[in-house]
């Protein structure tokens, strides 16, 4: 799955001379905590929430509350900015943006294409997508499974699963680890359980078995 299929395409960019409080208008009307910052169509840097509290005057300022509010007002979003972002292409694999957002400590990324922002992938999509994958939006059977590192252990279960009518919602394998792997299926149908013994009795190991709601 690419980044384009999950990136959200509704962007909401400013300007750097948008005004700090416009800034801030914006997330809260739109429940955001990001924006790009966008000049003549490219992509010059992006704001968060947290850049603009940074800017703002700190609550024990001497000055008083007509100048504070003199200075945030004429305050432009280019003043708290990000210029050096982290962007990702629409083409690159979401495993990869979740990476850059990992390496980079990062909540989002613009998507950029020939250096125009064409969207923007955050943290939420990312586990949306996950959530996705593992089929956790529908009932079924959540089976962890320990199997021996070798080739064909997985079609031997997925068969046993075949030959009891047990449909395959999702697999998820995390790296073998001295010899075995860590396996999680989640099944669908009347007799998962069966399924479930079927495979235990046929010398795998089964860690856990739950059901999924």
């Amino acid at each position: 799955m690419l980044v384009r299929d999950r990136m959200s395409r509704d962007l909401v960019t400013v300007s750097p001379s948008t005004p700090v409080p416009e800034a801030l208008r914006i997330m809260e009307q739109r429940r955001i905590r990001r924006l790009p910052v966008v000049r003549e169509g490219k992509l010059v840097g992006i704001v968060t929430l947290l850049d603009l509290f940074r800017v703002s005057p700190s609550p024990a300022t001497s000055l008083s509350i007509w100048e504070l509010n003199y200075l945030i007002a004429r305050l432009p979003v280019e003043e708290a900015m990000t210029r050096k972002v982290i962007t990702v292409s629409p083409d690159a694999t979401l495993e990869e943006a979740a990476l850059l957002m990992r390496q980079h400590r990062v909540g989002g990324l613009p998507v950029v294409e020939d250096g125009r922002p064409v969207g923007i992938i955050t943290e939420t999509d990312i586990f949306e997508t996950f959530l996705d994958l593992m089929g956790l939006r529908q009932p079924g059977l959540r089976v962890t499974l320990v199997l021996p590192d070798r080739v064909g252990m997985l079609a031997a279960v997925t068969a046993i699963c075949r030959d009891h009518g047990v449909n395959i919602l999702s697999v998820a394998s995390f790296p073998p680890h001295e010899g075995e792997a860590e396996i999680i299926l989640r099944l669908a149908g009347e007799r998962a359980r069966e399924a479930v013994d079927a495979i235990r009795d046929a010398g795998y190991r089964v860690m856990d078995v739950r059901d999924s709601r």
